[in-house]
């Protein structure tokens, strides 16, 4: 029975021990493998054996490419504070994979460093706008910079991203103060010019409206002119012994009467029609005040005639 027992206990020991002898490493991965503490082999993706008790699975590499995501502030050379955002893209090499294990004992805080030690190499020497406007040419030289310190390690830089930069919060609004404001002046400009343009087509307009005009009022007087020439000459014919001036009296004397006829015509005309000229002027006068002393002896002589008579004397 006792041996009955060992026996199984020496089977089972041996079925652990066969099974224990084969591991497998997924796709995209590799496996490091020790020899009593020593480095012995590197284990491809699929199923692998390894000596029981000897050997030992101490770490599963990933061969994908990982991100790493890095803040770093730091001050521009104008005295602004700004945080710089930074990710790296990297992946371990895979012919220096004993490297990547045994080399760096945190590559993420090696990344870091790297990472810190050319933002404040680069950023220090620019300006607030010469660090947006060389932004890209900022992560172009982390991911160079990174590429040529990490490879000795076994890591490849894939890519380096500046995400974002973020100034100070009263920086970030005095600068949206200063592109509002800027816009503001641009649109001014553009509203000045807009109503320049509007003036100018308007003055245009009306200094075509008015030439328009002009030579409408002209072919009118012109016309005038003509009927005027062609009543007189017909009129001189007409009637014997009738000179231009003549003729010229009539018609003005006619369009005289159509104008206070036309005036008349209405029964809410409210225009008095009187001289302008100062010539005129002096006659109506004259006019009013021999009206008023012809009104003033009138007056006198009609109360001279009613008073009584005087009494007689005895």
């Amino acid at each position: 029975m006792l041996t009955t027992i060992l026996l199984l206990v020496v089977a089972l020991l041996v079925l652990l021990t066969f099974l224990g002898a084969f591991f497998t490493i997924q796709t995209a991965h590799a496996g490091i493998v020790q020899r009593l503490g020593k480095f012995a082999r590197i284990a491809n993706p699929g199923l692998n054996f390894k000596i029981p008790y000897l050997e030992t699975l101490v770490h599963t590499l990933s061969l994908q490419v990982q991100q790493l995501d890095v803040k770093v502030e730091t001050k521009t050379k104008d005295n602004v504070f700004v945080q710089i955002p930074i990710s790296v893209q990297y992946r371990v090499a895979p012919d220096k994979i004993y490297d990547a294990f045994y080399k760096l004992s945190d590559p993420i805080k090696q990344i870091e460093s790297f990472v810190y030690n050319v933002i404040l190499g680069h950023v220090p020497k620019m300006t607030l706008d010469q660090t947006f406007e060389q932004q890209a040419q900022i992560a172009v030289d982390v991911e160079q910079s990174l590429d040529g310190s990490m490879k000795e390690f076994g890591y490849s830089i894939v890519k380096a991203l500046i995400t974002d930069i973020v100034p100070d919060n009263k920086v970030k609004s005095a600068m949206n103060d200063i592109n509002a404001a800027a816009r503001e002046r641009e649109a001014t400009v553009s509203r000045a010019e807009t109503e320049k343009m509007l003036l100018v087509k308007k003055a245009e307009a009306e200094a075509e409206s008015k030439r328009l005009q002009g030579e409408g009022i002209a072919n009118q007087r012109k016309a005038i002119v003509d009927g005027l020439r062609d009543s007189i000459t017909k009129f001189s014919e007409a009637v014997h012994g009738a000179s231009a001036q003549d003729a010229m009296a009539l018609v003005l004397m006619t369009q005289y009467f159509d104008m206070m006829k036309e005036v008349a015509g209405t029964n809410r005309s409210s225009t008095i029609m009187m001289p302008h000229t100062p010539n005129a002027l002096t006659d109506l006068f004259a006019q009013f005040r021999n009206a008023i002393i012809t009104g003033e002896l009138a007056a006198g002589a009609h109360a001279e005639g009613n008073r009584p008579p005087p009494p007689r004397q005895v």
